[in-house]
């Protein structure tokens, strides 16, 4: 992953999360790759990564069940309602 010199990495780490999300490679209701694997996928350190799902799991789009995982937050139904209207 590049980073640009002005953008914070975990940032950045946050944003290619919400794109895979957006492109549809992570569903809602699907788990994402942990800290470990997030680190060597995008080439960052495991803190990093932790702060980025971190930011994601507090603005709702990532959620967390204790023991199982961090999973794709389903949209609400405001969301949902625009994303159909846009697709169909």
């Amino acid at each position: 992953m590049d980073f640009k010199p002005d953008e914070l990495r975990w940032q950045a780490v946050a944003d290619e999360i919400r794109r895979r999300i957006a492109a549809g490679v992570y569903q809602p209701g699907m788990p994402v790759p942990g800290e470990p694997r997030l680190a060597v996928e995008l080439g960052v350190s495991k803190g990093t990564a932790r702060r980025a799902l971190n930011a994601l799991l507090a603005d709702g789009t990532l959620y967390s069940v204790l023991g199982k995982g961090t999973f794709v937050g389903v949209p609400n139904d405001t969301e949902r309602a625009e994303q159909q209207a846009s697709t169909g």
